[in-house]
């Protein structure tokens, strides 16, 4: 029963997360025109998902593989300065305007008519301009024109900046014909034929170290994660997520003192961190007494990225098992709140 009542607790956590991110989708900044759809059609988070929702037009050059339908991609097509390209099989198709993963739905629905269960993939293999991939927690991800030197505090203003639950670490990525990067921390790949390297918004914000506004180059790829959190539930004074910043761990009284401390309802001698395991879905139980750490005769215990902190009501000898069940779990539910730090 004490499991099921911790899971009850993550899934309320992860679940009002969840929903407070989804309320909290960007609208693109004014003025801003990305290569990329609109991200209310979809947020990309990876590099597959900015190239799906790259918005084709004239001059770009894409490579179509169609199964069944060999003849269609023996070479590379231009759209024309009309938007169209012209296909073997199907004739003129109007491609401009449409994002790359709605072309290659229109095409296997034309395909349909020749093929059955058509398999259609439509990859760009040159763009229209030199383009630079924001991919993550961006109010606005997508694919971007350069538009000639720009460096990477002028491409983020112009692109709105980081959505609020964002990093604070930036990764950048750039193919190495056009130069490695030269930041001292950059670490160069000749199996991928890539430099990367992180840099630290503070730095970027205070003007730190002005180097690392760098200018980008075409094809830079600039990634951004969502923050990471651990999470507080149960008998604290405010529950909810907590971001690590740049640190790599939280102590749990650190947590404790930012959650508004224990209630009085708090069995801290019962507490538990509910942490992931690696490559699974799962959570291993960690037993921590709070009441030995907070009278100094136990080491502090530090909270890892997307740990759980789970603290339970104290249970009374005229309690029964299902009172406890009835009144924990709805506290847990319905008393969740994010906390946002930004």
């Amino acid at each position: 029963m004490q499991s099921k009542r911790l899971r009850f607790a993550l899934m309320a956590i992860l679940i009002g997360l969840d929903s407070r991110m989804e309320a909290q989708q960007p609208s693109p900044p004014a003025g801003v025109q990305p290569l990329a759809a609109s991200p209310n059609q979809l947020v990309p988070n990876t590099l597959e998902q900015v190239r799906a929702n790259y918005v084709l037009g004239p001059n770009d050059q894409i490579l179509i593989r169609a199964v069944q339908a060999d003849e269609i991609g023996q070479k590379p097509y231009r759209i024309d300065g009309e938007g169209n390209i012209d296909l073997p099989l199907i004739g003129t198709v109007k491609a401009g305007g449409l994002s790359v993963d709605q072309l290659e739905k229109e095409l296997a629905k034309r395909l349909g008519t020749y093929v059955r269960n058509p398999q259609v993939s439509v990859t760009v293999v040159q763009y229209r301009s030199e383009p630079v991939f924001f991919i993550g927690a961006f109010r606005v991800p997508g694919i971007y024109s350069l538009q000639g030197s720009r460096t990477l505090v002028e491409m983020l203003s112009s692109i709105g900046g980081l959505q609020p639950n964002a990093s604070h670490r930036i990764t950048i990525t750039r193919r190495l014909e056009y130069g490695p990067l030269t930041l001292p921390n950059a670490v160069v790949d000749q199996g991928s034929n890539t430099s990367t390297v992180e840099i630290g918004m503070s730095s970027l914000r205070d003007n730190v170290n002005p180097a690392e506004d760098i200018v980008l180059q075409p094809y830079d790829q600039i990634s951004v994660s969502r923050e990471e959190m651990v999470f507080v539930s149960g008998e604290v004074g405010k529950v909810g997520g907590l971001a690590l910043e740049d640190r790599e761990f939280i102590s749990v009284t650190q947590a404790l003192s930012i959650s508004g401390g224990l209630t009085h309802e708090a069995d801290a001698e019962k507490a538990r961190v509910l942490r992931p395991i690696l490559n699974t879905s799962k959570r291993a139980e960690i037993p921590v007494n709070l009441k030995l750490v907070l009278a100094g005769r136990a080491d502090d215990y530090p909270l890892m990225p997307n740990d759980v902190l789970y603290i339970p009501r104290k249970r009374s000898h005229t309690e029964t098992l299902g009172k406890i069940s009835v009144v924990v779990v709805p506290a847990v539910v319905t008393g969740l709140l994010y906390v946002g730090l930004r």
